[in-house]
């Protein structure tokens, strides 16, 4: 019999299609193929894969499927420890940084929001977002899934919501973020690490009303955008305080960035 059966695990069905969630998919081995490439090729991008067992051994991505294989693939469980040795994600980096492809430019701006480290243009390729995520070792945010199975990502994240504020929490919390938050201190435009500014240096680029209610400034060295806490402050606070107490331990599974 040529036929091998996958089963995907958690939320890594929410690439499937629904009549193909959480069940057995029994498909026809028609050549010789690494289990990575047939887990794509059911849609589930290799960035989002954590463990894989075959006939109950654990494998690794390059394993070439046999007829009458039992595959089961499974994200990476929170709550649930694994030994190292199985993992097939790279470890946790000390400091978690990302890279956003051209279509999650608000979603950019606000982890920017948070103090967190995150490229982003709206020019980026796909050649090109990939390759900084690699050279950089930063976890790649796409909801393009073709974008995700690139060879060389190692580190990537598809965010399932389509609205960037809940895009924002579910991204601070998928990766526990939360503690590491450094509100209003990047620049949200180019994400340069804001400095404080003398109030007489950026009085030329400041509004006389915002000069005469306001006497701290940030500003970014690298474009020379200045910063206070105006209304737009106050209200980009209600959001961070929002997602920040929305955001916490995750309860399924977490990719490490």
């Amino acid at each position: 019999m040529n036929q091998v059966t996958f089963r995907f695990y958690a939320d890594l069905n929410d690439f499937l299609p629904a009549p193909q969630r959480q069940a057995n998919l029994v498909c026809e081995l028609k050549a010789r193929a690494a289990v990575k490439d047939l887990i794509e090729a059911h849609g589930v991008p290799h960035p989002e894969v954590d463990l894989i067992f075959v006939n109950g051994r654990p494998v690794d991505f390059s394993y070439v499927v046999g007829p009458g294989d039992r595959v089961a693939v499974y994200p990476a469980f929170a709550l649930l420890e694994v030994p190292a040795e199985l993992r097939l994600l790279p470890p946790r980096p000390a400091e978690a940084r990302f890279v956003a492809d051209a279509h999650l430019g608000r979603l950019a701006a606000y982890l920017r929001l948070l103090g967190l480290d995150t490229l982003y243009r709206n020019d980026y390729g796909d050649a090109e977002v990939s390759a900084i995520s690699a050279r950089e070792d930063r976890t790649l945010l796409s909801r393009d899934v073709g974008l995700l199975k690139h060879g060389v990502v190692r580190r990537g994240y598809f965010p399932r919501h389509t609205e960037p504020g809940r895009q924002l929490t579910e991204v601070v919390t998928r990766f526990g973020l939360a503690a590491s938050a450094r509100p209003f201190t990047r620049c949200l435009r180019c994400n340069t690490v804001l400095c404080p500014a003398d109030p007489a240096r950026v009085a030329s680029v400041v509004p006389p009303r915002a000069r005469e209610h306001f006497e701290e400034y940030s500003l970014c060295t690298t474009c020379g955008r200045v910063y206070w806490k105006g209304s737009h402050y106050r209200r980009m606070r209600r959001l961070v305080d929002a997602v920040l107490a929305t955001a916490g331990p995750p309860a399924g599974s977490e990719e490490r960035p």
